[in-house]
């Protein structure tokens, strides 16, 4: 049996995708991969991630629309932009400090 790898970002931290053209915060991480098998064989075999990393569930958002999106670490990178996320969801879970940070509403309390 491997070990569960241990998560390179953390909730509430905003990260942008490799490859694609969208950032987002982090709201939950999955250790490994956990959705459906029609979701991963949906992704080009090419660009297709190992299940065996995190995953994060993140308020993702584009030049055009927010959405929830579903990534491999493999594909995430710290954005550094300092850019704020405006995802109309993002309120309903975290918490934007004046310092720009984002921390769940859980610990607000």
């Amino acid at each position: 049996m491997s070990a569960i790898p241990q998560a390179k970002f953390n909730i509430g931290q905003v990260v942008k995708h490799r490859f694609f053209s969208f950032r987002g915060v982090i709201y939950d991480v999955d250790p490994q991969f956990e959705n459906s098998d029609e979701w991963y064989e949906a992704i080009p075999e090419k660009i297709r991630p190992r299940k065996d990393q995190p995953f994060y569930h993140l308020f993702a958002e584009n030049n055009e629309t927010s959405y929830i999106a579903y990534v491999s670490e493999q594909n995430l990178e710290v954005d550094i932009t300092g850019e704020p996320i405006t995802h109309p969801d993002l309120e309903s879970w975290l918490f934007e400090t004046e310092r720009g940070v984002y921390i769940p509403l859980d610990l607000t309390h």
